[in-house]
């Protein structure tokens, strides 16, 4: 995704060899693996057949490969760019993105990822995206706000839903382990991966309940993103439908790894709470749209805040899907539906837009002063 970052002019001259490709490539490139791999996922849970998901699970792994090598190259010849990405309020929470997605791969090597692999080669890769993805996630989540606080210089009224991608991250850890439960031996460890992942279910979900009032706050008294950042709205779904899908993973398996009255009580409570969440995240989705229609008709071009259509959404299709196994209603099969049309919509647009910005090198240029 850009930021506002990515529209300041270059301060530094290059030094003699150092790859200029690779000096304005920052952290929001991630956001690209992970709305490839949401739709792997999410597609593997509809109630039909979607063709071609080994593919684009392969696809997002081959991605997130090439970007790491990419992204060591960065920090490699251009340390002073990338310092200043982790001084930069408005580019270090992207290192969010960097967890989720090893994150996001990690959720579909056991999903679909094993028809490519198998499933001997799937599950161990799963475990290593697992404690990747997580550690580097936890280390985001107090890393950043720290920065926050102690280093970058946050103007008043500054708040962006862009704050909210290092705190996500912790949740969707919460939803990879349930899907590593069953590989462990019953008991002790079990138990404790379950209880684990709702500790970061809860961490990410109260670190987000205070941001997400200081972001509404400042579009009531600011007014309007700015044209580039106004997909950004779209990643306060992430946090709503990971949070659904989360709760529903760890029901599924929570019979197997805890005693039978915390067992019933997760299950209860992965509709209670799923379904109200997803009642509001379909109301900030409709004020997310408007709003992007807005700025389309006033000029939006592509960025690579495009991503931000992706993976938000595709947490909303996993978790009406989840909402879909424990109520056994067909609305929430036909929900995850549309909102997997829109999705795959998304993507296209976005991973077209993509490929060609780098094919002319425009993404990947020096920002132009203006």
């Amino acid at each position: 995704m850009a930021t506002l970052a990515h529209l300041r002019p270059r301060t530094q001259p290059l030094a003699a060899g150092r790859p200029p490709v690779l000096r304005h490539l920052g952290p929001n490139w991630y956001a690209a693996v992970m709305g490839t791999a949401i739709i792997a996922n999410a597609g593997a849970g509809l109630p039909f057949h979607v063709p071609g998901l080994p593919v684009v699970w392969a696809l997002s792994l081959a991605m997130l490969v090439v970007l790491l090598g990419a992204r060591a190259g960065h920090w490699l010849h251009h340390r002073d760019q990338a310092r200043a990405h982790l001084l930069d309020p408005a580019v270090a929470p992207f290192y969010g993105c960097l967890s989720m997605a090893f994150l996001a791969v990690g959720i579909g090597t056991l999903g679909v990822g094993a028809d490519v692999i198998g499933e001997s080669a799937a599950v161990p890769l799963a475990w290593v995206l697992y404690g990747v993805g997580t550690l580097i996630g936890l280390a985001a989540t107090v890393a950043v706000p720290y920065l926050m606080v102690v280093r970058h210089d946050v103007a008043p009224g500054s708040a962006s839903p862009v704050w909210l991608l290092p705190v996500v991250a912790p949740m969707v850890s919460a939803t990879l382990g349930p899907l590593l439960i069953p590989r462990l031996p019953a008991g002790q460890a079990r138990e404790a991966l379950l209880l684990g992942s709702y500790a970061m279910f809860g961490m990410s979900l109260l670190a987000t309940l205070v941001i997400l009032p200081v972001v509404f706050s400042r579009l009531i008294h600011q007014g309007a993103l700015p044209l580039l950042l106004t997909p950004t709205l779209f990643l306060v779904l992430g946090p709503l439908g990971q949070s659904t899908t989360a709760v529903n993973k760890l029901a599924d398996v929570a019979p197997g790894a805890i005693a039978a009255p915390y067992a019933h009580g997760m299950g209860a409570f992965a509709v209670l709470y799923g379904v109200p969440v997803m009642g509001f995240a379909l109301m900030w989705l409709a004020l997310a749209l408007a709003m992007a229609v807005r700025a389309a008709r006033n000029g939006m071009r592509f960025a690579m805040t495009f991503w931000a259509f992706t993976f938000p959404v595709g947490t909303c299709v996993t978790g009406a899907e989840g909402l879909a196994r424990h109520t056994g209603l067909d609305a929430f099969n036909w929900l995850a539906a549309a909102l997997y049309a829109l999705l795959v919509a998304a993507w296209l647009v976005a991973g077209f837009h993509t490929v060609r910005g780098l094919l002319n090198g425009r993404l990947l240029a020096a920002p132009v002063k203006k």
